[in-house]
């Protein structure tokens, strides 16, 4: 904190009274509960795009070779 020398005690306390007021602000927490706070980062975690789907063929490759080996057993043992 800087310190300014005023000659005015009027202005050195609303000085130290904003001063307190913004040191105040520093600890207020924007949400009431944990859940509050789990809701608004899993948005703004939507909002960038962490949680979107790869976009691969991956799965639909696997699904694809998983049926062909069920149906290619069940022939085998038919």
């Amino acid at each position: 904190m800087e310190s300014i020398p005023t000659s005015n005690p009027r202005t050195a306390l609303m000085s130290l009274e904003a001063a307190a007021v913004s040191a105040r602000g520093g600890f207020a927490c924007m949400f009431s509960s944990s859940d509050e706070y789990e809701t608004a980062l899993i948005a703004e975690r939507r909002a960038q795009g962490r949680y979107a789907r790869p976009k691969s063929g991956w799965t639909i490759a696997m699904l694809f070779g998983c049926t062909l080996m069920a149906l290619g057993t069940i022939l085998l043992l038919g």
